[in-house]
C-alpha cells in the first residue's frame, strides 16, 4: 500500500511538469524561417541603401592639406628661439644684463658661447669685436650693446649669403634634390616637411623613397606625400636604392614636374661602403638629370659632432646646403656658424619643432633677432 502511494505521487508530479513546459513553449513567438530577413521594429527600421551620386562622391573625396606659406613660418616660430628656450640666446643676453663689463663678464660670455657650440674661433672673433666696440669696464648702455651684438652676430652668420634652393634643372628637366645624413637626424621626416614647403610655393613634386633598407621609411614618406597630394616612387624592400632614385627622376621628367626629392638611407659616416653607395646613387641619377641640390641634414642637438659628419659627407657628394633639425629645445644654436665655415655652404632650412609645418627657410636676420628677444 505504501508503494502505491509513492507511484501516485510521482505520476502527479510528472503531469504538473509536462503542463508547465507546454505553457512556456506556447508563449514563445514564432521565429521566421532561417533564410528570411529579420524585421526591425517600425521605429528603428533602416532606410533603403541608395548609391551616392557623382556630386556627393566629389564633395566627400579626401582633399590634400594646404601647407602653411614658408614666409610666415619664422614669424610663428621665433618664440622657440628666444632666450627662454635657447641656451645660445641665454649666453648672448647675459652680456646685455650685466651691470659692468669687467673681465669676469667677458670670461663668462666667452665660456657660454663655447658651451653653446659656437666654436673657439668664432667665439674669439665675436668677443674681441665686442670688446673693441664696447667699454671694457664700467657700465654699458644696453641698447648700444644689443645693436653691436646684433651686427657682429649677423656678420658671423652671413647676412648676404644666398640661401635659396636650386630647383631649376637644365633643358626643362626637373630640379633634383638629394637629401643625405646619418641615422637619427630626422631625414625622412624633413623630406616630408620639405615637400610641404615646395607645395606651398606652388611647385609640383615627386618623392623618391630610396631608403630601401628601413622597412618603415617608404610608408612614412608615402604618408607625408599623401597629405599634400605628392606622388612617391617606391621599390622593393632591400632593393637597389639607385634604381629607385633613377625611376623617380624618370617619372618626374615624364610627368613634367618641377622638383624630384630623393630620400636616402641614414648612413653612419664611418661606414665606407655605405658612403660609396651614396656616391653611386648620385652618379646614377645624373644619367637622367643633374642633381641641383644636395642637402645634408644635421641634428642640431649633436653639436660639434655634426662637424665630423659634415666633413665625410662633403668628401662623397658635393653638399650645397645644410638643414639643421631640432634647433628648438636642447639645441644650442651656435653650431650654425662653425658648420657653415666647415663646409663653406650655407644653412638653408631649419627645423624648429615636431609640427608638419615646423620647417622654415633660414633667414639670418630673423634668426639673430629671435635670439636677442628676451621673451
Amino acid at each position: 500500500m505504501e508503494n502505491y502511494f509513492w507511484y501516485v505521487l510521482a505520476g502527479v508530479a510528472l503531469v504538473i511538469l509536462v503542463a508547465a513546459v507546454t505553457i512556456i513553449v506556447g508563449r514563445r513567438p514564432e521565429l521566421p524561417p532561417a533564410d528570411a530577413p529579420a524585421e526591425l521594429p517600425a521605429d528603428s527600421a533602416e532606410p533603403a541603401f541608395a548609391e551616392p551620386t557623382d556630386a556627393e562622391l566629389t564633395e566627400s573625396a579626401w582633399e590634400p592639406e594646404q601647407p602653411e606659406a614658408p614666409e610666415s613660418r619664422l614669424a610663428r616660430l621665433r618664440r622657440r628661439l628666444s632666450a627662454s628656450n635657447n641656451p645660445f640666446a641665454k649666453g648672448l643676453l647675459s652680456l646685455l644684463s650685466a651691470d659692468t663689463l669687467d673681465a669676469a663678464t667677458w670670461d663668462d660670455l666667452e665660456a657660454s658661447l663655447i658651451t653653446a657650440d659656437l666654436g673657439v674661433g668664432p667665439t674669439t672673433e665675436l668677443v674681441e669685436a665686442l670688446r673693441k666696440e664696447l667699454s671694457v669696464s664700467g657700465g654699458a648702455d644696453a641698447d648700444r650693446a644689443k645693436a653691436v651684438l646684433r651686427d657682429e652676430l649677423l656678420r658671423l652668420v652671413g647676412p648676404d649669403t644666398n640661401r635659396g634652393l636650386n630647383l631649376t634643372g637644365a633643358d626643362g628637366v626637373p630640379g633634383v634634390i638629394l637629401v643625405v645624413g646619418v641615422n637619427g637626424t630626422g631625414k625622412t621626416t624633413t623630406i616630408g616637411k620639405l615637400a610641404r614647403v615646395l607645395v606651398a610655393e606652388q611647385h609640383s613634386v615627386v618623392l623618391a623613397a630610396a631608403d630601401t633598407f628601413r622597412a618603415a621609411a617608404a610608408e612614412q614618406l608615402k604618408t607625408w606625400g599623401d597629405r599634400v597630394g605628392v606622388e612617391v616612387v617606391r621599390g622593393p624592400e632591400g632593393g637597389d636604392p639607385a634604381s629607385v632614385a633613377f625611376d623617380a627622376v624618370a617619372k618626374g621628367i615624364a610627368d613634367g614636374v618641377d622638383v624630384v626629392v630623393v630620400d636616402t638611407a641614414g648612413r653612419l659616416h664611418t661606414k665606407t661602403g655605405l658612403m660609396d653607395e651614396l656616391g653611386k646613387i648620385k652618379r646614377v641619377i645624373e644619367r637622367k638629370a643633374p642633381v641641383t641640390e644636395v642637402l645634408l641634414v644635421i641634428d642640431a642637438t649633436t653639436g660639434q659632432n655634426g662637424l665630423a659628419q659634415a666633413r665625410v659627407f662633403a668628401e662623397v657628394v658635393d653638399v650645397t646646403g645644410i638643414v639643421l633639425t631640432k634647433l628648438d629645445g636642447s639645441a644650442k644654436g651656435g653650431i650654425i656658424v662653425p658648420v657653415q665655415r666647415e663646409l663653406g655652404v650655407p644653412v638653408k632650412l631649419i627645423g624648429l619643432g615636431e609640427g608638419a609645418d615646423d620647417l622654415a627657410p633660414f633667414q639670418a636676420a630673423a634668426f639673430v633677432d629671435a635670439l636677442l628677444e628676451e621673451s
